[in-house]
């Protein structure tokens, strides 16, 4: 998985250089300029870069554009929070919006946004949601404002259609889910040495648990919070099923790539290759994908014991600073880039995202391209996404916790039904460390 996500102690660490900023001055030059800061590859780069340009030819508002690759975004935006120079308008991870708002950070833009006239109903309802904080839960439709959607995330299968066709596989239903036991089989009739060699270079997947366990999580009836998000709920048999399918696919079965071989070449590269038969794909990959030597199409997240299938959906917002000296303008610039249509068209065109306007995905859904069955992300988005477990609680420390020791199960050293009634005490315990926080945090900035 490519897109880069901050990490719990960057999230930390902007709450409390966040405190500071809540008096700082923005980054606005003193001629009027906008700066707008954002994360990107060379194609999502050219095209926001395309869009500003005719945002400010047609409003005279100039827009400074701080541009950073992926990996480098967290720790220049909270050198930029800690400098108090932050941006007017920049990205914002759905996992940080708690930290922001209760820091002072975020501009409450829910005024300003009504006042620009656009149709709310025509973007995701996921997408504005996730902007939303209600001082208690995120996702809440009555929240206040805090930010739009960027862009929504839905994280659909892969199938490599070449190599399927190839070994006289029927290819799998765009619409009805496989089951587990039917995905297995077909990874199974595709992992072959297929030159000879005594090597095995064909594979059936090679997914990465935390950001796949999600997906066979949901669909076999397991979660990872109750409701309030209060309480961690890992440690159940649909859970330890979930998790031990995955950690058989390579100990058990055999369709994986070990850990040892995925440092010689890890999934990424060898589904690049052509080398696998099943990889997950976002939208933020079409535009590298549609360069691959094979032919490739989605299809939904093979359905666990609920017989539903699952994934999960993520989103990157824009938002306001605070201190900007021109929030009229930051947050035109924000309603520009989210739901202006012919903006939305430079982006979906460059490959990068889904639309955020619901008017446009039919056409976006039903038009020539690759991949052919660009509804799955939609449905997607409409229909059975859910969040990141950690995408709407304050800070991420309790759930990266389920990462930190897990390779024994994923090596065949450990159970995983062990190792989830190991891992869910020190998960519940900062988790509630985190609730605290977030309660601290809303006191001390509201007594400001």
């Amino acid at each position: 998985m490519r897109k880069s996500r901050m990490a719990g102690g960057i999230v930390a660490a902007l709450v409390l250089a966040g405190t500071a900023a809540c008096s700082a001055g923005s980054s606005t030059d003193d001629d009027g300029k906008l700066t707008f800061m954002f994360r990107g590859g060379e194609d999502e780069k050219a095209a926001y870069q395309e869009a500003i340009d005719r945002f400010s030819a047609d409003t005279g508002v100039e827009v400074e554009v701080i541009v950073t690759d992926p990996d480098q975004y967290g720790t220049k935006l909270q050198a930029a929070i800690s400098g108090h120079n932050v941006p007017d308008v920049f990205y914002i991870e759905q996992a940080s919006l708690q930290s922001y708002v209760t820091s002072g950070i975020l501009l409450d833009i829910t005024d300003l946004v009504a006042d620009s006239g656009i149709d709310l109903d025509n973007l995701w309802e996921y997408g504005v949601d996730s902007y939303r904080y209600d001082g208690k839960l995120q996702g809440t439709p009555d929240g206040a404002l805090y930010g739009l959607p960027k862009d929504v995330g839905p994280f659909a299968m892969g199938y490599n259609k070449t190599m399927l066709e190839a070994e006289g596989i029927e290819l799998p239903d765009p619409d009805e889910p496989l089951t587990w036991d039917e995905w297995l089989d077909i990874m199974k009739q595709v992992t072959k040495d297929t030159d000879g060699d005594g090597d095995i270079d064909q594979w059936g997947t090679g997914l990465n648990v935390q950001w796949n366990l999600q997906a066979l999580a949901w669909s076999n009836g397991a979660d990872w919070t109750n409701a309030d998000k209060t309480e961690v709920t890992v440690d159940t048999p649909q859970m330890a099923e979930a998790l031990q399918y995955i950690a058989d696919m390579t100990t058990v079965e055999g369709v994986t790539p070990s850990s040892e071989q995925q440092a010689t070449l890890d999934t990424y590269q060898r589904w690049m290759e052509g080398e696998l038969a099943f990889f997950p794909v976002g939208p933020w990959d079409v535009s590298t994908y549609n360069e691959l030597d094979f032919d490739y199409d989605l299809i939904p997240y093979p359905a666990g014991a609920t017989g539903e299938p699952a994934t999960w959906v993520g989103s990157l917002g824009i938002g306001v600073s605070a201190t900007t000296a021109m929030p009229e303008e930051a947050t035109e610039l924000v309603t520009y880039l989210s739901a202006d249509e012919t903006a939305q068209e430079t982006l979906v065109d460059a490959g990068i995202q889904v639309p955020n306007l619901r008017d446009m995905a039919a056409e976006y859904a039903s038009g020539e391209g690759t991949p052919a069955n660009r509804q799955e992300f939609l449905d997607i988005v409409e229909d059975y996404g859910r969040p990141m477990p950690a995408a709407v609680t304050y800070g991420a420390a309790w759930y990266d916790e389920m990462w930190t020791n897990i390779q024994p199960v994923l090596d065949g050293k450990q159970t995983a039904a062990d190792y989830l009634a190991e891992v869910q005490p020190r998960m519940q315990q900062l988790l509630d460390e985190s609730n605290v926080q977030a309660e601290q945090a809303a006191a001390a900035n509201a007594s400001e």
